[in-house]
């Protein structure tokens, strides 16, 4: 009884492992939002996301500041994508990027009201 027991659990825990994997997408669609004023910015934006391995396809819209991506979630994640527009100084989502990246931006990309 404790060896089917034992199967049976172990069975389960192998059932869920690779539900968790299939959840994983080669083209995963999410949007975000990233403050930014202008075309170098969409320029800018799309760009680090670009570089960033596994992002297949970025589109930032200046008037609604929200930045459409596809991108293979085995290669990347959203929080790398993230750090990649955080570092050449655009805020995404609730995080902000540091003050020296946001100060190198051209004067009418800085978005922050001080």
């Amino acid at each position: 009884m404790k060896k089917i027991i034992l199967i049976l659990l172990v069975a389960f825990s192998y059932g869920v492992s690779a539900q968790e994997v299939q959840e994983k997408s080669k083209k995963k669609k999410i949007a975000l939002s990233v403050n930014g004023n202008c075309e170098m910015c969409k320029a800018r934006i799309e760009k680090s996301c670009l570089k960033t391995t596994g992002v297949k396809y970025a589109q930032w819209d200046v008037n609604s500041k929200q930045l459409n991506l596809i991108f293979n979630e085995y290669k990347t994640s959203k929080d790398e994508i993230q750090q990649s527009i955080l570092m050449v100084g655009h805020d995404v989502d609730s995080l902000t990027a540091n003050t020296d990246s946001y100060k190198e931006l051209h004067t009418c990309c800085q978005y922050r009201e001080d």
